[in-house]
């Protein structure tokens, strides 16, 4: 690749209903979050539910431990990070979400939209992100 500036690639915002379309697929996704020993991010399968999250982890994971400290009904805020980017073109995008995350009850389970985890053992602990900021970046040529 040149080191010419005009041969890079440029970077511009998307607008949170791109955003939104562009994770509506679901699949792969990182969750940040407080673990009580410093920022910790953990990747996880996802699904979309209007402008919620839902992911999916095992009882006795760090996740669920720190996302149930909460008071109880409350949220522990979050963030969500979903990307695709091809490193030969130096192209892609990037949307972070930003939220506070809460146990999903069995009613609410049974009411969203479904998320399989790809790794094999039990992932009892549903979550889902209720998004309160959304942004997104692209990186393309000109």
């Amino acid at each position: 690749m040149p080191s010419d500036s005009s041969a890079r690639s440029v970077l511009n915002e998307i607008e949170r209903t791109e955003c939104l379309r562009l994770i509506a697929p679901g699949g792969i996704g990182r969750v940040a979050f407080d673990d009580g020993e410093g920022p910790t991010v953990i990747p996880v399968n996802y699904t979309v539910d209007g402008e919620s999250i839902v992911f999916r982890t095992s009882e006795s994971a760090r996740m669920n431990r720190s996302l149930l400290s909460s008071v109880p009904g409350g949220e522990v805020r979050v963030a969500f990070e979903v990307d695709r980017i091809d490193e030969a073109t130096q192209q892609g995008w990037s949307v972070l979400l930003r939220g506070g995350a809460h146990p999903l009850s069995e009613e609410e389970r049974e009411s969203t939209a479904p998320v399989e985890p790809w790794p094999a053992g039990h992932r009892g602990a549903w979550f889902s992100l209720h998004a309160t900021e959304i942004s997104g970046r692209r990186l393309h040529r000109r």
